[in-house]
């Protein structure tokens, strides 16, 4: 096999690859399993709200209980919706009627009322109980979506009897402050569980990466030192999605060059290809608007000085012509998807200073 591939099973390294051992999140997986218990009774389910840094396994776990739940009942719906792609309440809808209906909705003329009333009567029809993940609802606190979303569903049972739905909400924003975020007559009916994922520790990481290299490579290919140098690089990057793409990535690389196991060299090219593939797709998940300011930011910080909230603001209004609570909230956003650091300056009262994450050239290049 070596004059092939050096993978044993190169699915392994998939971003959305489900170990079957998944280890390190079984009391979250405990809580989340009690709270759809009522559902498997054809009672409505609690609501979760899941949050922790990015790369801590909080998608996982929710596919993996999808998984269990959709192989033992024919009870229950689940529906994982990834904010960052639908992050609109029709975009939502649609993804849950697919799921319950076979197909989409009619592309054009649909209101959301309507996909709204089709998926309640097909709850209703079928005597179904609907457990929907908003993934990465981060993505939905701007212009208040997420209380557009979740008011309708939450209520629904009042509009057409029978009617169960529960939720599962994912943050990965450790900031957000669920108290402004949910509207009086949203957080009275979502009253949800709180389920926190804990940044992975190091010998946690070296484990999860371990059991991969060894599922996915033949033997010999990734050294104790190369092991080591990846659980570094994914500490330093907190989370552990780094680590596996950079063993995927650097696996390539050796195989390319027909070697047959993976070298440090490989590993630091893996990285910087790693690092600007991560950059293109936060930044094509942006609106114009947000693209600019970002633009604005990464030209202010070619000087290799830190700058501040206010200072950003007084160039993209100049430049324009945002006003600043459109321009507060681009903040926020790029911040929440760890595009730019937010932070308050010491010693300048509640000043708060915008840092890059990324260098200056490749955030340039890439917005063209």
């Amino acid at each position: 096999m070596w004059d092939e591939t050096l993978f044993r099973d190169p699915l392994v390294f998939e971003i959305d690859f489900i170990p079957d051992e998944f280890r390190f999140r079984e009391e979250q997986l405990s809580t989340l399993s009690f709270q759809i218990q009522p559902a498997l009774r054809g009672a409505r389910p609690m609501n979760s709200l899941c949050r922790g840094p990015p790369g801590t396994g909080k998608t996982t776990s929710i596919r993996k209980l999808f998984d269990e739940i959709e192989e033992n009942t024919k009870k229950i719906a689940c529906v994982h919706v990834n904010c960052k792609i639908d992050n609109t309440r029709y975009a939502i809808l649609a993804k849950v009627y697919k799921r319950l209906a076979g197909h989409q909705p009619q592309p054009t003329g649909t209101s959301f009322k309507q996909v709204y009333d089709a998926v309640c009567r097909l709850l209703q029809k079928e005597d179904l109980t609907l457990i929907l993940c908003l993934d990465d609802a981060n993505y939905l606190l701007y212009e208040n979506e997420i209380n557009n979303v979740l008011y309708p569903l939450l209520r629904a049972h009042e509009e057409y009897e029978s009617v169960r739905v529960g939720v599962i909400v994912i943050f990965s924003d450790m900031d957000v402050d669920f108290q402004k975020v949910f509207e009086i007559r949203v957080a009275s009916v979502l009253r949800p569980t709180e389920v926190f994922f804990s940044p992975y520790s190091a010998s946690e990481v070296e484990e999860i990466l371990r059991m991969r290299v060894g599922q996915g490579f033949y033997p010999g290919v990734i050294s104790e030192e190369i092991l080591q140098l990846v659980v570094d690089q994914t500490m330093r990057g907190g989370d552990l999605r780094v680590g596996i793409d950079l063993l995927k990535r650097a696996g390539l690389l050796a195989e390319r060059d027909a070697r047959r196991s993976v070298s440090r060299d490989d590993i630091c090219r893996a990285y910087e290809v790693s690092e600007r593939f991560h950059l293109i797709s936060l930044i094509r998940s942006l609106r114009d608007d947000e693209k600019a300011v970002l633009g604005v930011i990464a030209s202010m910080s070619e000087g290799g000085s830190g700058m501040s909230a206010g200072e950003v603001h007084t160039r993209v209004k100049e430049e324009m012509g945002i006003g600043y609570t459109r321009y507060y909230e681009i903040v926020q956003k790029l911040d929440t998807i760890r595009l730019i650091n937010l932070d308050y300056r010491a010693g300048r009262g509640r000043t708060r200073e915008i840092g890059l994450r990324f260098a200056p050239e490749m955030v340039l290049a890439e917005l063209g």
